[in-house]
């Protein structure tokens, strides 16, 4: 036993080391293909659309402020305006955009810092003399963009065409462009005219409401069906749902978004909420930003890396979600959706733009044995949808959720449910113990030989009686 022991100790050793290197090498390829790219895609756009679309390779500020936003900035964070006919907004996007350190950055990076060195010493005795005079007086930096707005350089905002060359333009893609108004798709089943409560279901990253309607709705009862409103959305930039390219798909404008389309026309007072993946985070925001009104909370799988003191929560978050290993092999699909834009946007352009060819075959080759709502959940979004909402929402957020999680602890009364696959190669199941740590009276349900999705998908008949008796409990 002794001997077997050892023997699994080296060889686990032994398969570590050889990800690392492999990784290594993998991921240094990868940092320079997507360098590369950058400069495709800049070529493209142009002969295309005769300009190109900004990236985050060289400067924020370009990506940022072409969509008509404001960057400031203020001792390291990042903040953008969103100036509108009727408000100025001022909201925060995740420093992982822009900074997401590489080999080849680095690099560069220690290129740049040497010469900016060798500029500083010739003109930090002028610097010094300056604030001995008392010239200099703050701290705060804002971009050059704003001086040129205010002395009215900068005109309209900039309209990219709808959609992207490089997305797709088929109906179902493109539907809402043909609406007068801007809401999220939302499906609507249960109880209409004398429904008793409401529920709330938000989908994850790269899905679609169909992963509820599709699994949950068939499989509630009567009773449910004739007590509950159940609201199904797709967020912002994804499924049915618009998919406007001068978006950030910030945290502010995915909680509009939700009010707007569902809380606001359907006249919701008492919900409940259920969440899977990144949609818990917008779950937590939604119950702090509506204290009174949520009767229960129910989230799986919820993307809860709590940061050490010290270190910048985005950026922990960044490497846990995607670590940039090649094994297992979900972790290096969120590694490459994560830290490489233009090899990103180079799937969506192969899968997304092209996605019902894509289900043509999955539909030929299973012989229409296998229901296809979970590729058509993953295939319909855009680029510019999936990237800012990974960094924005999953990454960006990650600072605000221990004040979400002690307002919800101190303030709220509602019940909360986690749920989690023992499986889940792309969350931990530490993730849930970490939010019941945080919220001691949550309660935990670790399901065994489940994953991220199979938590739900193949045991929606279970996982619809568990819904049923939370909601039937928080109302006693």
């Amino acid at each position: 036993m002794a001997v077997m022991g050892k023997t699994r100790s080296v060889l686990r050793l032994a398969g570590r080391v050889i990800n690392e290197a492999v990784s290594f090498i993998i991921f240094s390829i990868l940092d320079l293909l997507d360098f590369l790219l950058c400069f495709v895609y800049k070529v493209a756009d142009f002969f295309i659309e005769a300009e190109w679309k900004p990236c985050y390779c060289s400067s924020a500020k370009e990506a940022i402020t072409s969509s008509g936003k404001i960057l400031v900035s203020e001792q390291g964070e990042s903040k953008i305006v969103c100036l509108s006919s009727s408000k100025l907004q001022l909201e925060e996007i995740s420093d992982t955009l822009y900074a997401r350190p590489s080999l080849l950055s680095e690099v560069s990076k220690s290129t740049v810092k040497e010469l900016k060195r060798l500029k500083m010493e010739g003109t930090m005795i002028q610097s010094c003399e300056k604030i001995k005079k008392g010239t200099v007086r703050s701290t705060f930096t804002v971009n050059s963009t704003i001086v040129e707005m205010l002395q009215g350089r900068i005109g309209g905002q900039q309209s990219h065409p709808i959609p992207r060359w490089s997305d797709c333009d088929c109906k179902s893609c493109t539907s809402w462009t043909s609406s007068c108004k801007e809401t999220l798709f939302v499906r609507a089943d249960g109880a209409r005219d004398k429904a008793r409560e409401d529920v709330l279901f938000i989908h994850g990253f790269i899905s679609s409401s169909a992963f509820w309607t599709e699994t949950l709705f068939p499989n509630f009862s009567r009773s449910v069906k004739s007590t509950y409103r159940l609201f199904a959305v797709d967020l912002l930039g994804f499924g049915r749902s618009p998919k406007p390219t001068d978006s950030l798909y910030t945290l502010r404008e995915h909680l509009d978004m939700i009010e707007r389309s569902v809380l606001e026309p359907y006249k919701v007072k008492s919900f409940h909420i259920v969440a899977h993946s990144l949609g818990c985070i917008l779950a937590l925001a939604l119950a702090v930003k509506h204290p009174g009104s949520v009767k229960s909370l129910t989230l799986l799988a919820p993307p809860y890396f709590p940061a050490t003191k010290g270190e910048q929560a985005a950026q922990h978050v960044l490497r846990k979600v995607a670590p940039r290993r090649v094994w297992p092999v979900i972790s290096f699909g969120a590694s490459i959706a994560c830290w490489y834009e233009h090899i990103s946007r180079t799937v969506c352009l192969l899968i997304c733009k092209n996605h019902r060819l894509w289900e043509f075959l999955a539909k030929l080759i299973t012989r229409n044995r296998i229901r296809t709502f979970l590729l058509e959940g993953f295939f319909c979004h855009t680029h510019n949808a999936a990237w800012h909402t990974l960094h924005n929402i999953i990454c960006g957020a990650a600072g605000k959720l221990d004040g979400y999680l002690d307002t919800v602890r101190d303030h709220l009364k509602c019940d909360v449910n986690v749920f989690h696959g023992r499986d889940d190669e792309l969350i931990p199941v530490e993730c849930s113990y970490n939010m019941q740590s945080r919220i001691p009276r949550a309660r935990v349900k670790v399901i065994e030989n489940k994953d991220h999705i199979t938590i739900v998908v193949g045991r929606q008949k279970a996982f619809a009686r568990d819904l049923e008796e939370i909601w039937r409990k928080s109302s006693e």
